[in-house]
Formats: C-alpha cells, structure tokens, sequence
C-alpha cells in the first residue's frame, strides 16, 4: 500500500510540474509567485521595460516569471506617432491589467502577476506562459494562420475590447503571444490605464463577447477602488469606467448582431 502511495504521489507531482496552468488555481498560481525561491534568472530581449526572466520553485513545483521593475514618470513623453502627457510607465499597471481581467472573465487570456520584491526594489512576478508557439511578430513575418480562424477571430475582438477599456498605449505585436493551442495571451501593460476619459480608437471595436460585455456594465467606481487603489489612481480608476461607459454604449448600439459567445479554453 505504502508503493502504490508513493507512485500516485509521484503522478500527481508530474502532473502539476507538467500542467501548472491546468492544475493550479489562480489564488494557488499567485501565492507561488510570491514566496517560490528563485534559483535562475536570464535577461529576455524583447521590450525596453529592462524584463528579466526567473525560474522558481517551492519544492514540489518548477515554473518561470517574468519580473519588471519600470517604475517611470514623464510630464512629456515623445513616442514615434504621438506625445504623451503625464506618461507612466509601471510595473504595477501589470498587477492591476490582472485584476481587472479577472473581474472581466479574461483570466484565461492574461497571466496573473504579483508585487514582490526582487534585487531590492519592487516589481511585478508575472505568470510565464507556458506552450508558447510564438508572438504576434512572428506570426506575421511567417503568415501563418489559426486552424480554428472563428475562435482567433473572436479573441482578437476580446484583445481590441480589453486594450480600449485599459487603455493600453502599447498594445503591439510582441506583447500578444500564442500558444500551441492557438490561444491569445495578453501580456505586459506597464503603459495602459491613463487617466483619460476617451477611447485610444474606436475603430479597433467591431465585435463583443456577451460575458465580458455583461462584466463590464458590473464594474463600478466602489468595487474597483476597493479591488485597485493600490495599483491605480481615483483618476485612473474614473478613466476606465468612462472608457467602459463609452464601450457599452457603442456595443448597445450595435445590438446584438456584434456579439457573440466566446468559446469555453479550460
């Protein structure tokens, strides 16, 4: 008997070390990135936010994160098409991105990130996606395309709706990767939620699925200070349900030809 509880042991720690996203809950998932030891670290190339990549584990489980410590602030800020003012630039906006995709139903398409301290300054442990098949980048330089193009579609029109209610103002190519699965994970929103009451570009808006579109009218300015405060500003906060106002209102008018049911990924 001791045998055969030993090797269900050693099955079901090969299963969580092999699906950690299929075997741990979000609450378990953010509890590893905060207290797992690290015992690896490596630069990542991409982005300019200075990300480094950490392998940790708490004995049983073996899994990587992305840490950003970018904590800027600019009166102005020149970027290649536009200037930005009171331009921020934070690891925290990745904590709160995960927050809110959670109040949203989107816990499924953006990886849940922490604070915690690393080299002696606080950062954002962001969940590494596991399965990458490669990001937005690469699949356009190869033009390779989804095998299921109505449920890439669809999470295209999620990325758009989540992007405008954040505003995100780098919402690019790198930043959305795709797993072997063709699942969308969004990532890396240290320069979203600005203060601003209007949409980065309702042209991005086309379609809705019915669940976030229903998520969004629940938001409100109680639950949202309650939920953020840490993260984000009053005005950040206000911003964002002016943005979600202008979201649900354009979808409201649309009617329901624009949305849609986003399938099921668990």
């Amino acid at each position: 008997m001791k045998v055969i509880g030993a090797v269900l042991c050693l099955l079901s720690f090969s299963t969580i070390c092999l699906h950690a996203d299929d075997a741990l809950t979000a609450e378990q998932k953010e509890q590893f990135l905060r207290k797992a030891k690290i015992t690896k670290v490596k630069s990542v190339n991409k982005g300019v936010t200075g990300t480094v990549r950490v392998t940790l584990t708490d004995g049983q489980l073996t899994h990587d994160a992305s840490v950003q410590r970018i904590n800027e602030y600019h009166a102005v800020y020149q970027t290649a098409s536009s200037t930005l003012v009171d331009f921020k630039d934070k690891y925290s906006f990745n904590i709160a991105g995960w927050k809110v995709a959670q109040m949203l139903g989107l816990d499924d398409m953006v990886p849940p990130s922490v604070e915690r301290a690393y080299e002696g300054n606080s950062g954002s442990f962001t969940w590494w996606v596991d399965d990458v098949l490669m990001d937005e980048v690469e699949r356009l330089q190869k033009k390779a395309t989804s095998p299921k193009p109505e449920d890439w579609a669809k999470e295209i029109n999620v990325l758009h709706v989540y992007d405008q209610l954040i505003a995100n103002t780098d919402s690019n190519a790198t930043n959305l990767l795709i797993d072997k699965q063709w699942r969308i994970w969004m990532i890396d929103h240290t320069r979203a939620f600005r203060p601003q009451k209007t949409l980065l570009d309702v042209k991005m808006l086309t379609q809705c699925d019915r669940t976030l579109l229903s998520k969004m009218k629940e938001l409100n300015e109680a639950t949202l200070r309650k939920e953020l405060s840490k993260w984000l500003s009053v005005p950040e906060i206000q911003g964002l349900l002016a943005r979600r106002d202008l979201i649900v209102k354009f979808f409201e008018s649309k009617g329901d030809s624009a949305l849609w049911d986003r399938p099921s990924r668990r």
